[in-house]
């Protein structure tokens, strides 16, 4: 019995990956980070209360000029839950969202996108809102909102129902209070200004190239705020 509860395991995991594989490995990466920091901190729930990776990793812009983490906090603040709650809903619109647009642009373009897209929400967090410590990848998911509105476009599909899930989002971004507001707008304008040239592309050689693009700036935007606090 246990070493068919096993199989059957194994399958639901292959079958994950297989639909969204760059997904499914961000997630299990994130899942790692959260496990680290709960160990590290002896508490499920105050997961960041004391954990050397949180306290290296967390986006805060004051401390992103030092010689440590520095500038990949922008990266690495995209890795950190807060609590088990947070993780877990970023986790489940990840991989819906990831899911679609994987299977139109491929996992490598999505990867790059989804980077893309969080750093640029850790862009403006550092030029709006530099002194609240952020963590999560709530900016990176807000600009795969965006991009699958573009999808769907792309797809000559109703629109409806992502511009309602963005609406819904920013909507409880609005009401919440420990929530970072440009870190979900940031991801949201983001991933809006690469999806119009990424629908617009004819080869896919063309979108990588716009990503490309649209990474150096969001790192450019980083470096530049970084030295404005």
């Amino acid at each position: 019995m246990k070493d068919q509860l096993k199989i059957v395991g194994f399958m639901n995991v292959e079958r994950i990956y297989r639909q969204a594989p760059a997904s499914t490995l961000i997630s299990l990466a994130i899942i790692a980070v959260y496990a680290v920091t709960a160990i590290q901190s002896r508490s499920v729930t105050d997961n960041l209360g004391s954990t050397s990776i949180g306290d290296a990793w967390i986006l805060y812009a004051p401390l992103m000029d030092d010689g440590g983490f520095g500038p990949l906090r922008a990266i690495g603040g995209m890795f950190l839950h807060i609590g088990p709650g947070h993780m877990l809903l970023n986790l489940v619109l990840l991989w819906l969202l990831g899911r679609e647009i994987e299977r139109d642009f491929g996992s490598a373009l999505f990867t790059a996108m989804y980077f893309v897209g969080g750093i640029g929400a850790s862009a403006a967090v550092i030029w709006m809102d530099p002194y609240s410590p952020t963590a999560g990848a709530s900016g990176a998911i807000y600009a795969m909102m965006a991009i699958l509105v573009g999808l769907f476009v792309l797809r000559s599909a109703d629109i409806r129902a992502p511009l309602i899930l963005i609406a819904i989002n920013i909507a409880y971004t609005l009401m919440s209070t420990n929530v970072s507001l440009w870190g979900h707008l940031g991801g949201l304008i983001t991933g809006a200004l690469i999806t119009w040239p990424m629908v617009k592309a004819k080869t896919q050689r063309t979108r990588w190239i716009i990503v490309l693009i649209g990474f150096a700036v969001v790192v450019a935007a980083v470096i530049l705020g970084i030295d404005r606090v």
